[in-house]
């Protein structure tokens, strides 16, 4: 699977190093605005809320729909909504449905060159085990996927010291983008009836 930073290209939300980066960010956030709301919102709208390109929204929101954590839903009015609850929901769904599962560490197997074996045949000893770098970052990397696996996107929510006014502004905004989308949908269709009519 491609990391979707990258896919949008240098300079418009790289992952700035990190394992997880701009695409996991955005698309938990993306998540935490649907929380509570009974009205779809299109990936733009949520683009726009955050200030993300709308294009890497927009894969990370297919790739959600594809993980069964949001569904999308047709029409002018339409968009995404949360597929479950948001407490059934948790940050390491997210990231695998997002980035997919991405290892913490890439061991080289770079001890079996050292210069000291024969070349191609390190040691028994030397390789009877995991390397212990190797393990190290196995053992990291359990415990950072299990601390992912325990906290839900609700618990993301509610760790948010917002106050209440502004979740409701942040709902009343995402519903006057709606309107503006179906009052330019209206007006276009109303100007189509008037120019055929012309025409006739």
């Amino acid at each position: 699977m491609s990391n979707i930073a990258n896919d949008i290209g240098p300079g418009r939300a790289g992952r700035g190093g990190g394992l997880y980066g701009a695409s996991l960010e955005y698309g938990m956030h993306c998540l935490t605005w649907l929380v509570g709301r009974d009205k779809p919102a299109s990936s733009r709208d949520l683009a726009a809320l955050q200030g993300a390109p709308p294009a890497m929204v927009a894969k990370i929101m297919t790739r959600l729909e594809k993980a069964g954590v949001v569904v999308a839903v047709d029409g002018v009015r339409g968009g995404y909504a949360l597929a479950r609850p948001p407490e059934t929901i948790t940050m390491l769904q997210v990231a695998d449905a997002i980035d997919g599962r991405r290892p913490l560490f890439e061991c080289r197997e770079t001890r079996r060159n050292c210069a000291l074996f024969d070349e191609g045949a390190p040691p028994e000893w030397a390789i009877r085990k995991v390397c212990g770098i190797h393990a190290v970052m196995l053992r990291a990397q359990k415990s950072m996927r299990d601390e992912m696996a325990r906290t839900s996107l609700l618990d993301i929510v509610q760790g948010v010291p917002a106050p209440p006014e502004f979740g409701s502004a942040a709902g009343q905004w995402l519903d006057e983008r709606i309107e503006v989308r179906e009052r330019t949908r209206m007006a276009a269709v109303r100007a189509g009836t008037r120019r055929r009519s012309s025409d006739d």
